[in-house]
């Protein structure tokens, strides 16, 4: 949950809170990925607090495809007034992870390995909401591949990427 306020002085304050995130990683480890996933997004259990950092939101789950919605906002700028690269990565990383997590069976998890990222266009704040969408490219006992893209609500996309992620054994 977030609070935002503007002072009058041209400052801005945010107030984030979570749950503490642990109570969503051990039930992870009894859950399937997607059972979990979906556990995340009808509120069952916790979003992790990168989540409510970032206001991401689940808009869709399904095995091998995932996507997250975010509305921009100024915290999210970089020094030139543009949507800052790192939350782009954040968004396109969270969403072709979870795209492989889908996938997996209850006691394993994943790690990323890799992220390329590809910038097309510059995000500001008039972009409005963007969708980050992942999906699996390869779904292997040790390694997923998953490609994601950064879209608008037309479906103008702003970034494309890839990655390969290694699938761990969660111990109980």
């Amino acid at each position: 949950m977030m609070g935002d306020s503007h002072m009058t002085d041209g400052q801005r304050m945010r107030t984030v809170t979570w749950q503490d995130p642990m109570i969503g990683a051990t039930a992870a480890r009894t859950m399937s990925g997607i059972d979990y996933l979906r556990a995340m997004m009808s509120s069952t259990l916790p979003l992790p607090p990168i989540s409510e950092l970032f206001k991401m939101r689940f808009a869709e789950i399904a095995v091998g495809r995932v996507v997250f919605a975010v509305m921009p906002s100024e915290e999210s700028d970089n020094p030139m007034g543009v949507v800052h690269g790192g939350f782009i990565c954040t968004l396109l990383d969270s969403a072709m992870g979870c795209a492989g997590q889908s996938t997996l069976a209850a006691g394993l998890g994943y790690t990323s390995l890799d992220i390329h990222v590809h910038f097309v266009r510059a995000v500001t704040l008039a972009v409005g909401e963007l969708r980050a969408i992942g999906e699996t490219v390869h779904v292997g006992k040790r390694i997923i591949t998953a490609q994601g893209r950064l879209v608008d609500a037309n479906d103008k996309l702003y970034a494309h990427a890839t990655t390969t992620c290694m699938v761990l054994g969660l111990e109980n």
